[in-house]
């Protein structure tokens, strides 16, 4: 099937951005061979479009030579006795032109074909390639450059070698699903019974298609009697006048190479990153940063910091004798300048760092193995040197966090001011029933003590002011371990976000971006296999 209207150029450029995602995290002969199909689409795209390339291919003895000159109508190549094989790609030509594309294919020698010779269709060049199983190197190193930058291939067999296991391994299952621009020849068919040629051809069909080539044309010729050669050359013919073949040719090219890089980027609906991921990634580093202990640290001093401040005041002062644990750690930084200052955290014992790397490395292993393994391992190595400093990172994030230590709540003020006015009466008090009881050491004359229910009012004074003082002070220490706690929750969560921000950037960020590299690479190669 030739392909019409393809838009040739978008699937070069999607196959360029698969190759560019996939650089360095799939197999590199694979990218390599993409990168070289990309860049023979770019160059033949830029050559001559009025011309299309056939190359005529075959092993030694198969009448490659004869069949060229068959079609040709003259005598382009030597076959026989004299040169039993070419060692040289020879053009023949049909019509003006086509230089350049010799000189990309790296033909030297060309023959001019008149237009009443052979095929007799303007635009055709034919190349008559050394032998694919040529016992010099060299000469089979310029058959396969030619055979790879080709517009359409004719394969030439003899009855001796058509099943050669060469020939199918090496030149035709590569060239899998390019049914369209490839013709078998089998030739000397004038050796065969009308039967045995049926046969033949039949068993070399067969071969063709467990190839990988089921709609590849198979002929059967014959170079010395013509037999066949007029069929060939109307096929042949019939590719140069529509100039679809090199379009063919290098849209398949690009398919292939594009369906192997789509086959090794493997399943796209496994790739997922779960909610529960994500937490058992923060619950590990949270337990490397030490996030209990500043949780901890925030309560105890909150609850410091309230007895202080609403406390009984002829004892608030005990209070201050207890050390502030955060100020111990370095976390009170007096109005909260999150100045991502190092903290005096303990460090983290060699057993809480592994486990953080371990929870790192679980979170990166879950993505890394819905990926290629290559793939994968890039992943892995990536998230490894991103947590190189992975404790220091942690640090900064709570020493960054706010933990709004200075914030002092309004009902704080409150309760210190009545416990300074219920104090200001107690002391009243006393001091009546002091001047009382000097008034009556002295026996000077008594003063009016007013009364209510026949207690003194200073008494009662006194008293209340401690009953209220010290109740006021528990409701306060019960009221302050409330807040204290809800503080810590607050600051739980505070640590969390920021902890959160550290797996999000050294984890979380460069596997998400692997992630969708890939779906790129994957994407533009399903683009470019069309």
């Amino acid at each position: 099937m030739t392909p019409r209207g393809i838009d040739l150029e978008s699937r070069v450029r999607a196959l360029e951005s698969a190759v560019a995602a996939a650089d360095g995290r799939l197999d590199g002969l694979l990218l390599a061979d993409a990168r070289e199909v990309a860049e023979r689409a770019r160059e033949r795209s830029s050559l001559s479009g009025e011309h299309t390339v056939v190359a005529v291919a075959g092993s030694t003895g198969s009448g490659k030579s004869s069949v060229v000159n068959a079609l040709a109508g003259t005598e382009v190549a030597v076959p026989g006795t004299r040169r039993p094989t070419t060692s040289h790609p020879r053009a023949a030509i049909w019509g003006a032109g086509g230089d350049d594309l010799l000189r990309w294919l790296e033909v030297r020698d060309r023959v001019d074909v008149g237009s009443e010779s052979g095929v007799a269709t303007p635009g055709l060049i034919l190349l008559d390639l050394p032998d694919h199983d040529s016992v010099v190197r060299e000469h089979r190193r310029r058959a396969e450059r030619v055979v790879a930058r080709a517009d359409l291939l004719v394969w030439v067999v003899d009855p001796q070698k058509y099943a050669d296991a060469s020939l199918h391994d090496d030149y035709l299952r590569p060239l899998a699903d390019h049914d369209d621009v490839v013709v078998v020849v089998l030739n000397q068919v004038d050796r065969l019974t009308a039967a045995d040629a049926r046969a033949v051809r039949d068993d070399l069909e067969r071969l063709v298609t467990a190839d990988g080539l089921p709609r590849a044309t198979v002929r059967a010729a014959s170079a010395r009697t013509g037999v066949g050669i007029l069929d060939l050359s109307e096929r042949l013919g019939d590719a140069a006048r529509r100039r679809e073949a090199a379009l063919a040719r290098v849209a398949a090219d690009v398919r292939v190479v594009a369906e192997r890089i789509v086959d090794e980027c493997g399943d796209p609906s496994r790739a997922r990153d779960t909610k529960a991921a994500r937490q058992r990634l923060i619950d590990g580093l949270e337990a490397a940063a030490g996030v209990e202990t500043v949780v901890s640290a925030v309560r105890v001093s909150a609850r410091r910091d309230a007895q202080a401040a609403t406390g009984w005041p002829p004892t608030r002062w005990l209070g201050r004798l207890r050390a502030d644990p955060l100020r111990r750690l370095g976390l009170r930084r007096g109005r909260e300048r999150p100045d991502l200052a190092r903290t005096s955290l303990p460090a983290a014992s060699v057993t809480t760092v592994a486990e953080a790397h371990m929870a790192v490395r679980e979170y990166a292993r879950s993505a890394a193995d819905l990926m290629p393994e290559r793939w994968g391992d890039a992943l892995r190595d990536r998230v490894d040197r991103n947590t190189d400093d992975l404790p220091n990172s942690l640090d900064g994030a709570i020493a960054g966090t706010r933990l709004d230590v200075a914030r002092r709540p309004a009902w704080w003020s409150v309760v210190n001011a009545l416990q300074w006015a219920v104090l200001v009466v107690g002391v009243f008090g006393g001091l009546w029933l002091a001047a009382l009881g000097v008034v009556d050491y002295f026996r000077l004359p008594e003063l009016p003590v007013p009364t209510w229910n026949d207690v003194p009012v200073p008494t009662i004074m006194l008293l209340g002011a401690v009953v209220v003082g010290l109740f006021l002070a528990l409701l306060s220490r019960f009221a302050a371990a409330l807040g204290a706690r809800r503080r810590a929750a607050r600051v739980r969560k505070q640590l969390r976000r920021s902890i959160g921000e550290v797996a999000d950037e050294l984890v979380r960020l460069p596997v998400a971006e692997e992630q969708a590299e890939l779906a790129r690479c994957r994407t533009s190669a399903v683009i470019a296999a069309g």
